[in-house]
């Protein structure tokens, strides 16, 4: 399982000199399962996956799984070059719409007057909307599994435990937590993983002026490592204010209390 970090930022991209060596680009996750292709959020990092995905003949199929479909994890959906190339096939799936809402119902409202020019008639993929129920257990592949978890965000979200070959890839984000209300449920998908990403948006003296807003922080993630004993937490969502140098403290403080977590980095790769 080979992982990589395409977007990192939460809320707005902020790409610029004073973000550079963390990326200014907002969530997506590349996770490589053998020759398969999953794709954990649509932000404006899901832009250069797909053009590098375009580039390669060998694969053609590849699934998007949403958190959420706040717009820093969808902007990304209606510049993903695969969508515009005949023969691909594209499933993307969402956890927290039904049963008012959909994934298919949400990718027309984005790209639709006047938001968008052109409407999704002029992608050329096969493309599949599946909406599932966090909690629900999904089997995109014989040999993959992935366990889902409501997280505790306005609007709700989706937890991931991805198993494949023996590893755990646990992405959790975007949550409050530790105190907040689905406490259990990010234990039991970060269970013994491999990787825990971990939504470490705001600082402990930041986070207590932001109750409610879905978001949380290292220390947090720390304790919920801890609990579910986790291999290696990486740390995600990062705050668009917080620049590289305020980004590298924070990195250093949470080797500090943990050592081995890692704070993503934009085009940075974790083998698994």
């Amino acid at each position: 399982m080979r992982v990589r970090f395409w977007g990192v930022r939460g809320s707005i991209a902020c790409p610029g000199p004073e973000t550079i060596r963390y990326g200014g680009n907002t969530p997506c996750i590349e996770v490589h399962c053998g020759d398969k292709v999953l794709i954990f959020d649509a932000g404006t990092g899901l832009r250069a996956l797909g053009n590098a995905l375009a580039r390669n003949a060998k694969v053609r199929d590849v699934n998007i799984f949403l958190t959420h479909c706040h717009l820093d994890h969808i902007i990304g959906l209606p510049f993903f070059a695969p969508f515009f190339t005949e023969g691909y096939r594209v499933r993307i799936w969402a956890g927290n719409l039904m049963p008012g809402e959909s994934i298919e119902l949400v990718m027309r409202k984005i790209m639709s007057s006047p938001l968008f020019p052109v409407e999704v008639e002029i992608f050329k993929a096969m493309i599949e909307y599946n909406d599932f129920r966090s909690g629900e257990i999904l089997r995109p592949y014989d040999d993959i599994t992935l366990h889902t978890a409501p997280l505790d965000h306005p609007d709700g979200a989706s937890g991931y435990r991805l198993e494949y070959g023996g590893r755990v890839f646990a992405l959790l984000s975007d949550t409050e937590g530790f105190p907040g209300k689905r406490d259990r449920e990010l234990v039991e998908l970060a269970r013994g993983a491999d990787l825990a990403v971990y939504d470490g948006t705001f600082t402990e003296q930041e986070i207590a002026a932001r109750a409610g807003w879905g978001h949380s922080t290292y220390a947090r993630g720390i304790h919920m490592a801890e609990l579910a004993g986790v291999k290696q937490l990486c740390v995600f969502h990062h705050d668009p204010s917080h620049d590289d140098d305020f980004m590298d403290a924070l990195a250093a403080d949470a080797e500090d209390a943990r050592p081995g977590t890692i704070m993503a980095r934009e085009g940075q790769i974790v083998d698994l």
